[in-house]
């Protein structure tokens, strides 16, 4: 005699069924609209918020003589992080070789929500875009640098930063269509994420997740809930200034700062900051996660 199902023996087939098809369709989403996949070769204009002023941005004069200026200055050395004006030159690229700046690549990290365990362990939820950032094509004076953009209020991009090196901008190029690259900016950790399995990209990923390969993206928010849930906005985590690294706000009057009062601070890396408090609290905050 056949064994008829109960009705929570039918109920659980359906539910399982249920979270995959949401999960797929939100990975579905995400790559297509969501916060932003690396261009591909069939993709030329990728699907970043008004991607043509990220574009203008990064291929202005204004943040190419930013670049020069932070690439004439040598780096500090012996771990320094005592800012170091730099003096404004008719050309700041007078003397440098001929460069350009790649077109600007998405960067996501893991949202409060998704750490905090209130929002569903599902693509568009998990992630959110951070910072748009473009490093340069060939190396000047042995050096590689990093532009970073932040949003704009009310719409646009506009130069947050220069850092030294092109960590940022080599993992965020290893988006796939079909995934999504993230950091999990606290342990400096890159991830790609497909459908709902989250892989790691660097040492410190692997780390993140207890050196296995790979794991779901639920369990993944098991492990982040437990490292940030009492690290939220408010906390005294967040108040001392440790918290979730890169989304230092500026003023619309610092967007103007004129360009002697660029800085150059120094620490565990370079960077070339706006002489205001919320871009050296950036630089802080990297160094404290690190060191």
């Amino acid at each position: 005699m056949r064994e008829t199902p109960t009705s929570g023996e039918r109920t659980a087939p359906r539910l399982s069924r249920l979270t995959a098809v949401l999960a797929v369709g939100a990975t579905a989403l995400l790559c297509a609209t969501g916060p932003g996949h690396a261009a591909q070769a069939e993709d030329p204009l990728p699907n970043i918020p008004d991607y043509q002023a990220a574009l203008d941005a990064v291929k202005s004069p204004a943040v190419r003589n930013a670049v020069c200026r932070f690439l004439s200055v040598p780096l500090p050395r012996g771990g320094s992080s005592s800012p170091r004006p730099i003096p404004d030159k008719a050309d700041p690229c007078e003397g440098l070789p001929t460069f350009t700046i790649k077109d600007p690549l998405a960067v996501n990290e893991i949202t409060p929500g998704f750490a905090a365990g209130t929002a569903q362990p599902i693509p568009t939820e998990a992630v959110k875009l951070s910072r748009l950032v473009s490093s340069l094509s060939v190396t000047v004076n042995d050096r590689q640098a990093t532009v970073m953009l932040n949003p704009t209020e009310g719409g646009g991009w506009h130069l947050a930063a220069v850092r030294d090196g092109d960590s940022d901008a080599a993992f965020a190029g290893q988006a796939e269509l079909g995934s999504v690259v993230f950091a999990e900016p606290q342990i400096r950790g890159w991830y790609q994420l497909k459908v709902t399995t989250v892989t790691p990209l660097n040492d410190q990923a692997r780390q993140g997740l207890g050196g296995q390969a790979s794991m779901s993206l639920s369990d993944y928010q098991k492990l982040v809930k437990e490292r940030y849930a009492d690290k939220q906005a408010g906390s005294e985590y967040d108040t001392k200034g440790f918290s979730s690294g890169y989304d230092a706000p500026s003023t619309e009057a610092e967007q103007h700062v004129p360009p002697s009062t660029w800085l150059v601070v120094g620490g565990s890396s370079a960077v070339l900051v706006l002489a205001s408090g919320a871009f050296l609290l950036l630089h802080r905050r990297r160094r404290d996660t690190t060191d």
